[in-house]
């Protein structure tokens, strides 16, 4: 399993969310995560997306910062499935366990736990100029908070938004019908 975008089925998984493929290759995308970067991905549930962004960083390192012990353990495994020695796991809570890791070249946002701003207050003073924060919004209300803080934050940060909505066939006897997945935001933002 070499490349970008492995499948979901392939991941180690629990009752803990997962990203799907096709975000975490968007996601990935809108990283522009280099071989050397160093990446915090807070909110990394069951490790997909680290584990991604480990093997588009092979000299670099990414943090897999997670609060949920059940996640913890899953990252961990996943880790280990996929060898990627460049991932460490950080258990704990955003912002606080973001304050001893190196400065970041990308971040991205997969879960806040109602503490977006902090964690983008967090971020911003740690993430290198050119850098990126992409962030997975599933509800409203997130979106809301991230557009809010790149709004107040526009002589730091430039930002867009898409809304991404996936569908893949599934086989109904002789007919192939739409499955949604739950559509998602995805807002990105470089720092000036």
């Amino acid at each position: 399993m070499t490349g970008l975008g492995i499948e979901d089925e392939a991941f180690i998984r629990g009752k803990v969310p997962m990203t799907k493929q096709e975000i975490r290759v968007l996601t990935m995308v809108k990283a522009r995560i280099s071989p050397t970067d160093v990446v915090w991905d807070v909110g990394a549930g069951t490790g997909s997306m680290s584990v991604e962004a480990a093997r588009l960083a092979p000299q670099g390192h990414v943090y897999a910062i997670e609060r949920n012990a059940e996640g913890v353990s899953l990252i961990e495994k996943n880790k280990e499935k996929f060898g990627v020695g460049n991932l460490t796991v950080v258990e704990g809570d955003a912002p606080d366990a973001l304050k001893d890791l190196p400065d970041c070249d990308a971040a991205i946002i997969g879960g806040s736990g109602s503490r977006l701003s902090d964690i983008l207050d967090e971020i911003s003073s740690r993430l290198k100029t050119g850098g990126r924060v992409v962030m997975n919004c599933i509800t409203v209300q997130t979106l809301a908070a991230s557009l809010s803080y790149m709004r107040a934050h526009e002589t730091d940060f430039s930002y867009e938004a898409i809304q991404v909505q996936i569908n893949r066939l599934q086989a109904v006897g002789a007919y192939d019908m739409a499955k949604a997945i739950n559509p998602i935001y995805i807002v990105t933002a470089e720092k000036k």
